[in-house]
Parts: C-alpha cells; structure tokens; sequence
C-alpha cells in the first residue's frame, strides 16, 4: 500500500512538473529590440576620441578656415589610446574621423582637407586606420563619427556637397571596418568659412544629407553597427552631454511607443571635448565619473565616455589614471553579488520554467514571470546570515519588451520590516536599473513591483 501512494504522489509530482515545463511565455509587449541592438546595449561602456585640427588651435568647433598643415602631432600612439581605453573597461571607441570644421583624418578623395594635406608622417598618415588597426590589436570595437556639417566646403548647403558627404560615408564604411557604431552628429548649417565665402547658411537636415542613402551604406558593409543621428537612427542621444540618463527611461522612445531606440549618453571626462591644457586641472573625478555611471548605465543606458588626445598625440596621463581608478571603483562596488545565494520567493509565479529562483541564476536567459492577469509582482530575497547592501541592480528579459513602470524597496532585520530610500528613481527598469541607498543591513530584501504595462519578465536582480 506504501509503494502504490508513493508512486502515486511520484507520477503526480511527474505531471504536474511537466505541466509546469509546458506553460506558455509571455506574449511580446512591443516593440522590442533586435538581436544587433541588444548586442549593443550590452556594451554598455565605450569611449569617444575627439582629434583634429581643433586640438592644435585651442578650439571646440573650428570654423572651418585653418590650414590642414596646422595638424602636427609629435609623437601619436593609436595603440596608447587603445590601451589606456581596455585598462578602464571600455568596451570600444568611436573616433571623431571629421568634425565640423570639415578637416578629414584619412586620406580621403572627396576633399583636399585631409589628413595627406599636413606634416603629420608627411602626408601619409592615416589615423582612421592606425585606431582600426590597434582596437583589433586590443580586442575593442571600433566605431567612426563623421560629421555631416562642413564649415570648410564651398558647396555646403548645395546639392554637390550631398554626393562629397556620401563619397566620405562610402571610404569610411568600406575600408576600416568592422564598425558598431556610425556617428551623425546633430549638429547641421550655422556659419562657416565655406570656401572663403564666410557666410552662414541654413540646411533642413532630414531631407538634405540623404540619410536613408547613408544608413543602407553602413548597414550594408556593417549590419550590426548602430547608427546615431538622422531620421533612421537605430538608438537615441539623451538630450544633454553631462552623460546622465532620464530618472524614466524607456527603450521604446515613449510609453506605448513604436520603436525600440535604446539610449546612449555622452559626456567628456574634461569640461571640453578637444583637449585644452588649461583644462588639466578640471579632469572629473572619481565620485563625478562613478555618479555618471550610475546614473547612465544604472539608468537602462550606454555611456559614451570622451578622452580629448593631446598635443602629443597621446591621451594624457592625468585622464589615464582618473579613467582606470573610475573603473576599478565601479568594479570594486559591484564585485560581490550578495543575493547569490539567496532564498527566493516571489507572491506569483508562471510556472516553473518562470520560477522565481531564475532571478539569481546567472543565467541571463532566464526569468521570472508573473501571470497574464498580474501586471505586478513581490519578490523577496532571504540570506543565511545579515549583509549590509547599498546598491540594488535589476534587468528585464527585454527580448519580449520593455514592462516595468514603478518599484520600490523594502528591508527587513530579525523580522523587523523598514523602507530603503533610494537615491536613484525606481521608475522603469529596461535592461539595466541600478539603484544606490545609504547602506542598511539587512537579512531580507523585499521589491515590490507596483506597476508594469504587463506581466513581469524580470532575468536578473543583484544586490552590492
């Protein structure tokens, strides 16, 4: 009689955990991002270059009128860049190949202000390709800014500068791939040197540069690079250049939106974008830099951190070591995942395969989903033993879209219960929320996920 209920109860626990392997994810809330713009995201740290004529005449915006002999770096080191960018966890670099000044840093055919035009390797250098060359050397990715504005060519604002901008596109994009990222910059029409004609004139950017001609040119040759800028970009500036994200953040441009954009921030580690000596002293610091961190990448964006190169050629040192002690913070801060190994419990639950422990799995394709009719959801972490936690971090299975509206935190000590007041905002959450608090110790953390356009598809939670 013993064995008979045994095998019973055994075959009951059999079907009903196959019936539980049987449930059905949920259904998409769209729109969603593709397997190329989730790739990116997942970058989340990468560098930008800013390099030209304007480090050699003290300017942020050339006019467009200073001679391409100006450009004499004495000692550029392509491969000291790139060093310095791996050593702070930058994952790629994007390099300013034209600014508005229309000074070109390779030897291009579509207009004689090139880099061939200057002393620099007597005129044989070619710096698009000396960065390309050395990211491969030292496993980074490499990503070009060329901008569309030109303050030096005489046709700007006319259609024979359209085929020049498209000709400079088309040498960027065939010979100094792979590229990630392709840069149109916002900035279009203003006054300029143009050719001697020191006037200024007015484009309607949308319509003038042809950029649907440009994007299937990157996407052609690059199909997994991601474009900046234009009325096709396939991700989207923050709106500043201070490299913090919205307190609400959603990927799908607006709620209920159409379109997945995720968002990049930029910001220079100087007040500047080119390098300025005087600007030595006012590098950022570590809590500036660790407070752009959380407050881009914490925020469910990309962080597109700028080392103006010096005079010489090379990144300073000062920004060198405020870049690497930066990162070694952050990677200090975020070394030891304190819910590893937590109990987990969750007020509901999809099914086994969407089971609460997928949380604290490790295992990024995993996660825990509330059902259809609970757009909503508790999750709770029980410790062995009391931790003090000041940072919270939570990521969304956004394959299926982005849901999250609001949370909060929750704390618990020898079974008394308290608040955690966050410093960051517990709105939406995307592929990555971070959230700092002073520190509490705690040997139970409880979230509470409030609101959410659907049922929760929830893959990571971490606590630091």
């Amino acid at each position: 009689m013993y064995f008979c209920v045994m095998k019973r109860m055994i075959l009951i626990t059999f079907v009903a955990l196959a019936f539980a392997s049987c449930t059905k994810a949920p259904k998409p809330i769209y729109p969603v991002p593709t397997a190329e713009q989730l790739a990116w995201q997942q970058h989340e740290t990468y560098a930008f270059i800013h390099f030209g004529l304007n480090t050699f005449n003290d300017l942020e915006w050339g006019y467009g009128n200073t001679p391409a002999a100006t450009f004499n770096p004495s000692d550029i080191d392509c491969d000291q860049w790139a060093a310095t960018l791996k050593n702070c966890g930058m994952k790629g670099v994007i390099l300013t190949a034209k600014h508005h000044d229309g000074f070109c840093l390779w030897p291009t055919e579509s207009t004689e202000y090139n880099i061939s035009k200057s002393p620099y390797k007597d005129g044989e250098g070619d710096i698009v390709k000396e960065l390309s060359e050395a990211c491969k050397r030292h496993g980074l990715l490499f990503g070009i800014y060329c901008s569309p504005w030109d303050r030096n060519n005489a046709s700007y604002a006319f259609p024979e500068y359209v085929a020049t901008y498209h000709k400079q596109i088309d040498e960027l994009t065939r010979n100094y791939g792979p590229l990630f990222e392709f840069w149109f910059d916002g900035a279009n029409g203003g006054n300029g040197y143009y050719g001697g004609a020191d006037e200024t004139r007015s484009i309607d950017p949308d319509n003038y540069y042809d950029y649907q001609r440009a994007k299937y040119t990157v996407l052609a040759r690059h199909p997994d690079a991601m474009i900046f800028g234009g009325p096709y970009q396939t991700v989207r500036w923050v709106g500043n250049e201070k490299g913090f994200a919205y307190a609400t953040n959603w990927c799908n441009v607006t709620e209920n939106g159409t379109e997945w954009q995720p968002t990049e921030v930029d910001v220079s580690i100087r007040p500047g974008w080119f390098y300025h000596q005087n600007e030595d002293a006012k590098v950022k610091t570590i809590n500036e830099l660790c407070d752009i961190y959380y407050r881009s990448v914490g925020h469910n964006a990309n962080l597109l951190l700028n080392f103006p190169v010096a005079l010489n050629g090379k990144i300073h040192p000062i920004d060198s070591a405020r870049a690497v002690e930066f990162y070694q913070t952050i990677s200090n801060e975020l070394s030891h995942n304190l819910l590893a190994q937590a109990k987990v419990h969750a007020d509901d639950e999809r099914g086994y395969r969407f089971s609460a422990s997928k949380v604290n799995d490790g295992n990024p394709e995993t996660y825990w989903a509330t059902n259809d009719d609970y757009p909503y959801g508790t999750i709770s972490f029980s410790m062995d033993k009391p931790v003090e936690i000041s940072r919270v971090l939570i990521q969304e299975y956004v394959k299926l879209g982005q849901r999250v509206k609001s949370f909060y935190l929750e704390g618990a000590l020898d079974g008394e219960y308290f608040p955690i007041q966050a410093y960051d905002s517990t709105t939406t959450v995307g592929y990555k929320r971070i959230v700092r608090f002073d520190p509490v110790e705690v040997d139970k953390l409880i979230i509470y996920f409030d609101e959410s356009r659907g049922s929760l598809c929830i893959s990571n939670i971490e606590a630091y």
